[in-house]
């Protein structure tokens, strides 16, 4: 079992979490939506976690001729302007449910970055831990994945 910390002041940020052998597939099916949020269901199940050995989140950088994620997967929303775009930020940040890490508060930055539900996850971290610095990022919009990734330099693990 695993717990994670915040780096910068050591609070306890999560239950014990049991570790998936893999990150599980996204479900695009609408039957499966919650009816009263319209968000897809968790990514990972509460009380579990996932380590993404890809690259996520912010920065971005040109794609090339590379074909961006399709649609269905764990690709991010991406805004319109930026094209062909695809992720150069961290590998191996661990991927939560975002209940299992209630004392997080989601912060109201840059709105370019929000969809009609929620945070796209493209502006890089937007979740808060309790001393102020910021560790994850929440992705809670209704057209996405819904998931919790935890920056894995602001954030430790500790297997008991």
């Amino acid at each position: 079992m695993t717990v994670f910390y915040c780096a910068k002041c050591a609070v306890q940020l999560t239950p014990e979490l049991r570790r998936l052998p893999a990150v599980p597939e996204v479900s695009v099916d609408d039957k499966d939506r919650d009816k009263k949020t319209f968000l897809a269901p968790s990514t990972v199940p509460r009380g579990h976690y996932a380590i993404d050995p890809e690259p996520w989140g912010a920065p971005f950088e040109s794609a090339g001729d590379e074909r961006p994620h399709s649609v269905g997967d764990r690709s991010l929303m991406m805004p319109a302007a930026w094209g062909n775009a695809v992720s150069a930020g961290p590998k191996d940040s661990a991927i939560v449910h975002p209940e299992d890490l209630p004392i997080l508060t989601v912060t109201g930055a840059d709105r370019r970055h929000w969809g009609c539900c929620g945070p796209l996850g493209t502006g890089g971290r937007n979740m808060v831990c309790t001393c102020g610095t910021l560790i994850a990022t929440l992705v809670a919009d209704c057209m996405g994945p819904h998931e919790l990734h935890l920056d894995p330099v602001r954030v430790y693990a500790w297997d008991g």
